[in-house]
């Protein structure tokens, strides 16, 4: 057996702004973005040994890597309003939610336990970063990271999930069996949402530096084979036409309120006299169907603004400070030409064209073009550093920061 004479955790890189998307990844073993999203997204499992090549390195060179994120730090985390958590236990199957004090959470050395933390993008640099490398995947459909900690025989059983989603083990050992079986019912007797009938078809004992992708609907369950096993899961979200025509509907309403003319009343004066007067009448449903055509609520273009605006939104968790002295506009833009400002770890920024959507405002509407162009920028790589902004203190990009949306941190390292 090799003995590791130095251990130490694992620094993820920052993924460039460009990805190589038709370039081999180690990522993806030995495939391109490009093809696996062909050939695997959405359609089949995929099992990477080596996808970070670090752990396989430091083991050669008899050294050792751990994960970003220790077992101490996890506890803490789980400690905080703001971190969604979860304990779960077996043998009996219980369910708990945080925050939990520290004494409340297994010691490693304790068996069948699993604490998740949920979006941890949002609270720990290393996961934010995990996250830079999916971005060949659209920012509307990413979820956020999920850590997962766990005793020997740690688990949350037999399951399966509705969205597509990357296994990265970054601890210990963790046993998976998957299976593509049709039979999904649930165990109605656990306060899990555990399959009633699972028969694995495959299985694998993944190490540190291994992944597994798994597409929606693949019955899954992994099982913790070593003290402290961590398993990070970069989950995308899958929401349903009715979820995201509601909201669009409901945004476009909104919207009606800046159009005047629908506030002139209805009038009929060519109505004539009816003996069906339960009836809606044919002159009411004429104008409504004029109304509607010239509104064009029957085109998609009508509805996406919305819809973008609700997909920007943040957590229900997020929670944003006020920088405390605020930046005068004068100073701000000072910094934004020497620094440069970030998206808060918990903001969410997409794009429809050329407008830009954050924190489920549309921050492009009556903006001058030099603060749209900025949005765009901002929008698509998750950074601004530009000079020579000249009218700043009622900008949207100033109020963003005002709100706690954007803050001032070094430019993140890039791949190496």
């Amino acid at each position: 057996m090799t003995s590791f004479y130095l251990s130490k955790p694992y620094e993820p890189p920052q993924a460039p702004q460009n990805l190589p998307l038709n370039t081999p990844w180690a990522l993806f073993g030995g495939i391109s973005p490009d093809q696996f999203m062909k050939q695997y997204w959405h359609k089949k499992p995929l099992l990477v040994r080596g996808a970070i090549p670090a752990f396989a390195l430091c083991s050669q060179n008899q050294e050792s890597l751990d994960s970003p994120i220790s077992y101490e730090e996890l506890v803490r985390f789980a400690n905080k309003e703001e971190v969604e958590s979860r304990l779960i236990r077996s043998s009996p199957w219980r369910f708990d939610q945080g925050p939990f004090e520290k004494n409340v959470i297994p010691a490693l050395n304790k068996p069948n336990w699993t604490l998740l933390l949920q979006g941890m993008d949002a609270h720990h640099p290393a996961a934010k970063k995990i996250l830079s490398w999916f971005r060949f995947i659209p920012d509307a459909r990413l979820d956020d990271l999920m850590v997962s900690v766990a005793g020997i025989g740690g688990g949350v059983g037999p399951h399966f999930d509705s969205y597509d989603v990357f296994l990265i083990q970054m601890s210990g050992r963790r046993k998976w069996r998957i299976s593509a079986q049709k039979n999904l019912s649930l165990n109605p007797n656990l306060p899990l949402k555990i399959l009633q009938k699972f028969k694995y078809e495959q299985e694998w004992i993944l190490e540190p530096g291994d992944m597994l992708y798994l597409p929606p609907h693949i019955a899954h369950d992994g099982i913790a084979l070593d003290a402290g096993c961590q398993t990070w899961s970069v989950g995308f979200r899958s929401p349903s036409f009715k979820e995201l025509l509601q909201e669009g509907l409901w945004r476009l309403a909104e919207s009606l309120e800046d159009l005047p003319e629908l506030d002139r009343k209805f009038a009929d004066p060519k109505q004539n006299a009816t003996n069906v007067a339960e009836q809606l009448p044919a002159e009411l449903i004429e104008q409504l169907k004029q109304q509607l055509s010239r509104l064009k609520l029957d085109q998609i273009d009508r509805f996406l603004p919305g819809i973008t605006a609700y997909l920007s939104e943040p957590k229900q968790q997020a929670l944003f400070d006020s920088p405390a002295p605020p930046l005068s506009p004068k100073s701000f833009l000072s910094k934004l030409g020497t620094l440069g400002i970030s998206a808060h770890p918990q903001t969410r920024i997409l794009s429809l064209g050329q407008r830009v959507f954050c924190n489920g405002d549309e921050m492009t509407k009556d903006q001058p073009s030099e603060i749209t162009k900025a949005w765009v920028s901002l929008s698509a790589n998750k950074y601004l550093k530009v000079k020579n902004l000249k009218k700043i203190d009622k900008s949207s990009l100033y109020e963003a920061y005002l709100a706690g949306w954007l803050i001032f941190e070094k430019e993140p390292a890039r791949w190496i």
